[in-house]
């Protein structure tokens, strides 16, 4: 089955960066409106490690046939909205059975 990742929106909180990341020189590439495509549930290339591991067990879940999480949480019940767990820098991500 594919599933449809969309990124949603990037957010930013330089005030939690000064207060408590050190400087880095490379975060996220992550574009908003970016798109990727996984297949019978597994990771898309090119897609961030760390937010795949944010939302590979919906993906996953999304890949069997299975959805309607946390019982009608989502409009559409073969998807979820799903945040990688950058806390400086978060990126929502629609994940979407299509």
């Amino acid at each position: 089955m594919k599933i449809r990742i969309i990124a949603i929106r990037k957010a930013s909180y330089p005030d939690l960066m000064a207060q408590y990341e050190n400087p880095i020189e490379h975060t996220c590439d992550v574009r908003e409106g970016q798109e990727w495509i996984s297949i019978d549930g597994r990771c898309p290339e090119g897609m961030c490690p760390s937010a795949w591991g944010s939302m590979r067990e919906f993906v996953e879940a999304l890949a069997r046939g299975e959805g309607n999480f946390y019982d009608g949480w989502m409009k559409n019940p073969l998807s979820a909205m799903i945040s990688c767990n950058d806390g400086f820098r978060p990126v929502s991500f629609y994940i979407e059975v299509i």
